[in-house]
């Protein structure tokens, strides 16, 4: 199998692995925003119940709030969904694209690496430090953080060859400039 039929058409057990793996991050990511609103909102009814408040409502939504952020990063690095500037799709070279986007992605594979190699080492290192809080040791802040950050990098990675070997889709700005049928 070479490297062009891996990309246009992958095996099917790669593509069911690579679905699966998205489909988890997904969903802590799902989980992590309900489990922000449901924080946000416990909080605001603390603020006019005669009751005493938990203090922890808040550490555990900001908690939240870096999982949600770091755990799909990688799935939108895959689905070409991250913070782009898409300036270069409009270029009517298909080589400057994609040298641009290979560059790109191994830049963002870079990072990737380096937020990685952090999030192990403060997850081998605070574990005995605590949240004021929850006490939650801070290595579980960092360790949910690290399969974000290896997710984006091995993302990263695979599309940067994807645009090496196979090219650059077609952009939805070509799309959106074509002439409606």
């Amino acid at each position: 199998m070479d490297l062009r039929s891996l990309f246009t058409s992958p095996p099917r057990w790669l593509a069911r692995t690579s679905r699966t793996l998205t489909a988890i991050e997904v969903a802590i990511g799902a989980a992590a925003m309900l489990l922000i609103f449901f924080l946000v909102l416990v909080q605001a009814l603390q603020r006019y119940l005669p009751l005493d408040g938990w203090p922890w409502t808040g550490e555990l939504a900001r908690f939240c709030l870096v999982w949600l952020t770091f755990v799909v990063a990688g799935v939108l690095v895959s689905r070409d969904s991250h913070i782009s500037i898409e300036m270069i799709d409009a270029v009517g070279r298909p080589l400057v694209r994609r040298i641009v986007r290979v560059i790109s992605c191994l830049v963002v594979a870079a990072v990737g690496i380096g937020l990685t190699a952090a999030a192990w080492s403060l997850t081998m290192d605070q574990g005995i430090v605590k949240s004021p809080a929850m006490r939650m040791p801070m290595s579980w802040l960092y360790g949910i953080s690290l399969v974000g950050f290896v997710s984006t990098t091995l993302r990263a990675t695979a599309a940067a060859v994807g645009f090496a070997v196979v090219g650059v889709p077609e952009s939805a700005y070509e799309d959106a400039e074509a002439p409606i049928a």
